[in-house]
């Protein structure tokens, strides 16, 4: 499977909690789930691609969060 041979790391940043929960207060969130990867992916500075239609319409003002139909 390609997705195997793909070159993964494992990232951890000490802000990740503060700023998904700055983003799930600011998106009116009672939690954080999707705040975790809306964090860090604007922690690294990279897009999230997302094929949750529901994420993309509630983000669509963060610009680095698009669909799969967008790359």
């Amino acid at each position: 499977m390609a997705l195997d041979a793909a070159p993964i790391k494992v990232r951890t940043d000490k802000r990740l909690g503060a700023e998904a929960w700055r983003i799930a207060d600011e998106l009116g969130w009672a939690k954080t789930y999707d705040a975790e990867y809306l964090a860090l992916a604007s922690l690294l500075r990279c897009r999230l691609i997302t094929v949750d239609t529901r994420l993309r319409r509630a983000t669509a003002h963060l610009r680095y969060v698009i669909g799969p139909t967008e790359l």
